[in-house]
Formats: structure tokens, sequence, C-alpha cells
């Protein structure tokens, strides 16, 4: 947010415990809060089922860029180079860059799903890409590629073009970046791509980047600035069930949040909370995010009868903010 100071960014690694914190919380700002968190377990059922629509493309001659489809029930994605499980990859990103190939080798790929409960999901389909020759001794970037504009393609898609870029060796992939993401990647051959998991009217920016075989990576293309079509009013994004407690601990009272996560394509992984009007901090999680209900506590003070506004709002899957939850106002020392 353009004038408010940037608040400290607090990472929760699966299984942290709140109160192994407090101690070093009591001597922190508001600001600067620590906090923890849970997820639920999706309990029984059937497990995830197969990732579609995937895809692989050489990034350079030592990565290939693989995409999927989302699964609803994942948790986790693991990506398998033949039958060697090569990375794990948050249900909220849906892609990957394999990197420590060998330049000039084929490779297969396949994906599965992972939930919750750690139920693993069939494979995908195998796809399959090969990486070019490696170019000894290069470091020249790319072009930029020039002439960037798109038009959406319904309310939850736009398609993006532009000019090809040049490059001594040969332009390998463009990766196309939404702020400073990368959200999608292409051949070096394509000057297409279309970026699908949007929301309706919503503004997005776009550029694209230029990759050779050596990784020598472009500068960014102009922006592209586009609004999908349709209107969304943020409740459908927003989390829900806000309760706010406060508990005293070590001389001093910590605000304790619960809330359930909003139903996206994808897992949650970050919120900014706000008290009282403004933004107070941000939260992380590591790599176990929850999805059934979340928890949150943070440092609010030392003196007891304050009252406080509290708000959050979660960054979606594709790396815009959704809309805030219900203000719930809570009083040190006070009542839940």
């Amino acid at each position: 947010m353009r004038g408010v100071p940037v608040p400290a960014v607090h990472h929760v690694p699966p299984g942290s415990v709140l109160r192994r914190g407090l101690l070093l919380c009591g001597a922190l700002a508001l600001v600067s809060s620590c906090g923890w968190g849970t997820g639920g377990d999706s309990g029984g059922g059937r497990p995830p089922g197969a990732p579609t629509g995937v895809t692989a493309a050489a990034g350079s001659a030592t990565s290939v860029h693989v995409m999927w489809n989302a699964v609803g029930e994942a948790e986790v994605y693991e990506v398998y180079r033949g039958s060697t499980k090569v990375k794990e990859v948050p249900a909220a990103d849906r892609m990957t860059d394999v990197t420590r190939l060998r330049p000039s080798t084929a490779y297969v790929f396949t994906v599965r799903a992972r939930d919750a409960g750690g139920r693993l999901g069939p494979s995908s389909t195998e796809v399959r890409a090969t990486t070019p020759a490696a170019a000894a001794a290069d470091r020249t970037a790319p072009t930029v590629p020039t002439g960037a504009h798109g038009r959406a393609a319904g309310s939850r898609a736009v398609q993006l073009t532009w000019s090809a870029a040049t490059d001594d060796r040969g332009v390998v992939s463009y990766d196309v970046y939404q702020g400073g993401a990368k959200v999608h990647s292409v051949g070096g051959a394509q000057t297409a791509a279309v970026v699908t998991g949007l929301r309706p009217g919503t503004r997005y920016a776009f550029t694209v980047r230029a990759r050779d075989a050596a990784d020598n990576v472009s500068p960014a293309s102009a922006a592209v600035r586009l609004a999908t079509p349709g209107s969304d009013d943020g409740r459908a994004t927003a989390p829900t069930g806000l309760r706010a407690a406060t508990h005293r601990a070590d001389g001093a009272y910590y605000i304790d949040l619960g809330w359930v996560p909003p139903r996206t394509d994808g897992v949650v992984t970050e919120y900014e909370i706000h008290l009282d009007g403004s933004r107070a901090t941000s939260l992380v999680y590591g790599g176990d995010a929850p999805r059934d209900r979340a928890e949150y506590s943070f440092y609010a003070g030392q003196e007891a009868g304050v009252s406080h506004r509290v708000r959050l709002r979660a960054r979606l899957p594709d790396g815009t903010w959704g809309g805030f939850s219900a203000e719930r106002t809570v009083t040190t020392g006070g009542q839940r």
C-alpha cells in the first residue's frame, strides 16, 4: 500500500507453535509481530485426481518449465522427471522450473497431486521436452520483446502477444510476468500466450521477458494493462468466519484471530492484516498453508482496555488481493 511503511512479513513454517515466540514477540513493535498458523486435515474420501493440461517446454539449456491445471483437492503438487521426484510445489502455483538439467537431452515429466491428508493421486499424462544445446561463454541477453499487447478472453483469462526478440544464439523461451511474479512460459518460437485463472472485474499488468539457452534474460517489455470484464465485489474471495479475542502473556497482550480461508483455485499462502484501518502486518505460510481453518496471534501492547478494529484479506493464487473479511472489534483484556 503506497504511503504506508512496509511491515515485517512473518513466514510461518509447518507445525509452528505460538507459545515458543511469545517472549520474543513481547519485545517487538506491532508491525514486526510474531504469529502462528494451523491447518486442518481434509479427512476421509478419495485421493485427488490426476492433473490435466500438463505441458513442458525448455526454458534454457539446463531448465524446463512445467505447467498444469489445478486439482481442487490438492495441497501440494509433486513433479517427477522420469520416476524421480524433483519438485514439490504449493497448490497455489501450478507451475515450476525444473533446473540443473543437461543440454541437448530429452526428458519426460509427470505431475501428481497430494491432499492435506497426505493422499497422493495418480500421475498425469507424460509430457516430453528436450533441452537445447549449451551456448559456451554466452553473456549476451536477448533484446526486449516489443509490441506487447493483449485482450481479455472472457472474464477469467487474457491473451497476450508480442514481437519476437533477437539473440546472438537464439531465444529459447519467453517468460510472462504478472507484476513481479512469473505466471507463464512459452517456447522461443511462440509470441503469444493465454493466461488463465484470473478474476472478473480485475485490473492486471503483464510483462514479457526473453530467455536464451545460457539463461540470460532480457529486460521486461512494456507493461500490458488489461481489465477482465464482469464484476467482483470481493465477497467470494474474502476470508469468512473471522473471530477475534485477546490473551495476556509475559506482561503483554496479544490479539488472537481465527478464520476460514477463501475457496480459491489453489491454496492461499499469504494474508494481510489491517488494524484500526491501516495495514499492520503480513502473514506468509512456508509450506503447509491451512485450508479449513487458520489462526494467527500478534503483539498488541501492554495496556488493558484498549479497543482495536481488525480485518484481513488474502493474496489469491492469481497474484491479486481478495476482498476483506468482516471487521471485528476486540479489546485487550476483554472477552471474545
